[in-house]
């Protein structure tokens, strides 16, 4: 394993096990306001200050990454599902109208940017963490397609595959039993990048008031109703945009880490 590896899989394990840990303990009720005590700096009692509604940030930040990770873990999965098929449907039938509808299909998701996409869709269907993850999810389906289908057109020249349809195997039976297994690893480490990319997006929608609304917690929130604050309490806003950055640094890490060591090339010259 690489330096790279290492650090990213500590940094993105950091903010799981926070968020593992807010499933059943967190330092203070989010949902308790204590005004009294509101924009305090950090001390004993609030480890990370508290906000301009005397809620400890720790808690907060705890609660975000849940918000954070479910929202890209699930959104991921959603391109993952319906991505993969895809791409795989399109690399079997390659040059027929199938594959140019697919294909073409992409491109046109790709004309519009991400975000503007996601803006759309939650002000159609309204602001919450589903339609956040609905709108992410759409975005990461082209994304795996096309990424699919590029890493299976060369295996379908290869001789296993070529000796696989000897046998008379069709080409959905090979694709599913030769084709996606040797292209894996890399949907593995395009995952995380795409998830490291779901954090940001949920957090964007987040501060716009298009992401998950409160009660529930979000870092992108939290940076919103703390871009006021920063000339009085720093700390509201440094803190949760730390988190968004180790948090993506992390998840970026990791997936170039993961890069170089599923890379039988690399191995082999190691070796």
């Amino acid at each position: 394993m690489n330096r790279n590896l290492v650090i990213g899989a500590v940094l993105s394990a950091i903010f799981v096990l926070l968020a593992a840990i807010s499933l059943v303990w967190t330092p203070s009720d989010i949902e308790t306001l204590d005004i009294p005590n509101r924009l305090q700096t950090p001390s004993r009692a609030n480890l990370l200050g508290t906000d301009h509604f005397g809620r400890d940030i720790l808690s907060m930040v705890m609660m975000g990454a849940r918000t954070s990770i479910a929202v890209a873990l699930v959104a991921v999965g959603i391109g993952m599902a319906l991505g993969i098929p895809l791409g795989l449907l399109a690399a079997a039938r390659h040059g027929s109208l199938l594959d140019e509808v697919i294909m073409r299909g992409n491109d046109l998701v790709f004309a519009f940017p991400s975000l503007v996409i996601a803006i759309l869709i939650t002000a159609v269907f309204g602001a919450s963490a589903v339609n956040a993850i609905i709108a992410i999810g759409i975005f990461n389906i082209p994304v795996f397609a096309r990424l699919a289908r590029g890493a299976a057109l060369p295996l379908w020249e290869r001789d296993f595959i070529l000796a696989a349809r000897v046998c008379g195997k069709s080409a959905t039976r090979i694709s599913i039993e030769h084709i996606l297994p040797n292209m894996t690893n890399l949907m593995i480490v395009q995952g995380t990048i795409q998830f490291s990319l779901g954090i940001l997006a949920e957090a964007a929608l987040s501060y716009i008031g298009l992401g998950a609304q409160p009660p529930t917690a979000s870092w992108g929130r939290m940076l919103a109703d703390a871009q006021t604050l920063v000339s009085i309490a720093p700390h509201t806003a440094l803190v949760p945009g730390f988190a968004i950055l180790l948090m993506v640094l992390g998840l970026n890490l990791m997936g170039d880490g993961l890069r170089d060591w599923l890379d039988p090339r690399i191995r082999v010259t190691r070796t």
